[in-house]
C-alpha cells in the first residue's frame, strides 16, 4: 500500500480518491474549495491539506484530476504547488483532460527534480468513477507507468500505456472525437424517429442489438427521449475538450470536419442555456429547430 496525494475532488476525483482509500492506501486530498476536501476526509477516513504542496508531503504517488491546462499548472507550480513538495523518485499521475502541450511542459519541469510524470486521462463518466470502472489511457516513461498502474487499478476497468509523454492525452482526444460523432448520430436517429411517429424505445430496443449499438445509445437514449439533461458530462467541458482536439488537429495536419461541426452544434446548445446539460443534449438542439 502506498502513501498517495489526490488533487482535485470534482465529480470524478471525489470517488476516485475514495477508491484509493478503500483499497488500503494512505490518501491525503486537496481541493481548491477546502470544504469539499474536509467532507471527503470525514466520509472516507483519509486526510486533507490546505495546499497541494502540503498534500504531497511524503507521497509516493500524486494523482490530479482538475479542470484545464491553467488549473493543472496551478496545482503543480508555484510556492504552494505539488512539484515543490514532491521528492525525487515520486510519480505524478495526471488524470485531467488537458493539451499534450501542457503535459510535455510539466513533464519536463518534473524531470528536473527527478519526478516521473504520467499523463493518464480517463473516460467513463461520473458513473465510471463512482463504480471504479474507468478507462485510463496513459503516456510517459514505461518504468513510471508500471509503478503507477497497480495504484490506478483501484478505479480502472482498463489501464494501458499508449506511448511516450503526451500519448495518453492524444488518445483521449481520439475518444472525444469519436463520442462527438456518435452523440450527433444518435440524436439525429432519435429525432427522426420522433418526427416519423415511431416509438423511440422500441426503435432503440431493436437497433441497439445490431451494428448501431454503442455506450451512448445504451446509457443515454432514455433520458434523451424524456428530454432530461441535468446529469452527466457537461457541454461546457465537452467544448473545452473539442477545442483541445481541434487545436491538436491544426498542429498535426489532421482533418476533423465532423468534430468541428459538432463543436459548433454544442455552441448552439450553450446559447440555449445548456452549458451544464449532458452532452446528449444535442438532440434538444434539433428539437429547438422545429
Amino acid at each position: 500500500m502506498a502513501k498517495i496525494a489526490f488533487l482535485g475532488l470534482g465529480v470524478m476525483g471525489f470517488p476516485m480518491a475514495g477508491h484509493l482509500q478503500s483499497a488500503g492506501h494512505d490518501v491525503t486530498v486537496y481541493n481548491r474549495t477546502s470544504a469539499k476536501a474536509q467532507a471527503w476526509a470525514q466520509t472516507q477516513g483519509g486526510s486533507f491539506a490546505a495546499t497541494p504542496r502540503e498534500a504531497v508531503e511524503g507521497a509516493e504517488f500524486v494523482m490530479s484530476c482538475v479542470g484545464n491546462d491553467d488549473d493543472l499548472r496551478s496545482v503543480c507550480l508555484g510556492p504552494d504547488g505539488a512539484f515543490g513538495g514532491m521528492t525525487a523518485g515520486s510519480v505524478f499521475v495526471d488524470h485531467t483532460t488537458v493539451s499534450a502541450k501542457v503535459t510535455r511542459e510539466l513533464s519536463a519541469l518534473a524531470a528536473e527534480t527527478e519526478i516521473a510524470f504520467v499523463d493518464a486521462p480517463i473516460s467513463g463518466g461520473q458513473a465510471g468513477a463512482e463504480n471504479g470502472v474507468l478507462s485510463v489511457m496513459c503516456g510517459g516513461d514505461l518504468a513510471a507507468y508500471e509503478r503507477a498502474e497497480p495504484v490506478i487499478d483501484a478505479y480502472a476497468r482498463i489501464c494501458r500505456r499508449i506511448g511516450d509523454t503526451g500519448a495518453g492525452q492524444m488518445t483521449k482526444m481520439c475518444n472525444q472525437i469519436a463520442i462527438a460523432g456518435l452523440v450527433q448520430g444518435l440524436s439525429e436517429a432519435l429525432h427522426f424517429a420522433e418526427k416519423a411517429d415511431l416509438d423511440g424505445r422500441a426503435v432503440v430496443e431493436v437497433i441497439s442489438q445490431g451494428a448501431a449499438g454503442s455506450w451512448q445509445m445504451a446509457n443515454r437514449y432514455e433520458t434523451m427521449l424524456d428530454d432530461e439533461f441535468e446529469h452527466g458530462f457537461a457541454v461546457d467541458w465537452m467544448r473545452k475538450d473539442l477545442g483541445i482536439c481541434l487545436d491538436a488537429a491544426n498542429e498535426t495536419g489532421a482533418s476533423l470536419p465532423v468534430t468541428a461541426l459538432v463543436d459548433q452544434f454544442y455552441k448552439e446548445v450553450q446559447k440555449l442555456g445548456g452549458g451544464r446539460w449532458d452532452t446528449s443534449s444535442l438532440v434538444k438542439r434539433l428539437r429547438a429547430l422545429d
